[in-house]
């Protein structure tokens, strides 16, 4: 099943492109809750390259690594990528007020397609909120 999550960032196309690939932008912003933070964050943003962020719970009890490989990679306009056997993509488009940030990814069986949802939201909504802090 496909899911689907977007939000409009105040912000120009290149600082919206630049907060959402650069290492030190992710690691500000990549988390669904307050208890979770990354803890470090990996990007060769070419075809073929990889990805890695590290994401832990706060109090420490728990941790994984969300980790793929970029399959396409279009500056400022499109991501996408392959992580275990399921895929995201990821468009920027300009819009009246900022940029769109759509965010389409392959579900997976273990949680309720509306949790993963939420989840994917609050990541999101944290990255939209880090590019309009302008830290």
């Amino acid at each position: 099943m496909r899911i689907n999550v977007e939000t409009v960032v105040k912000g120009t196309l290149a600082r919206v492109w630049q907060a959402y690939t650069t290492p030190a932008d992710i690691v500000q912003w990549n988390a669904a809750s307050d208890d979770w933070h990354t803890t470090k964050s990996e990007v060769d943003l070419r075809v073929g390259g990889a990805f890695s962020s590290r994401m832990e719970a706060k109090d420490g009890s728990m941790g994984f690594d969300f980790a793929g490989t970029y399959t396409q990679v279009v500056p400022q306009s499109r991501i996408a990528y392959r992580f275990g056997e399921r895929t995201a993509e990821i468009t920027f488009t300009p819009v009246a007020g900022g940029i769109r940030v759509q965010v389409d990814f392959d579900g997976e069986e273990t949680h309720p397609v509306e949790m993963q949802r939420q989840g994917w939201q609050a990541i999101l909504d944290n990255f939209a909120r880090h590019v309009q802090s302008g830290r």
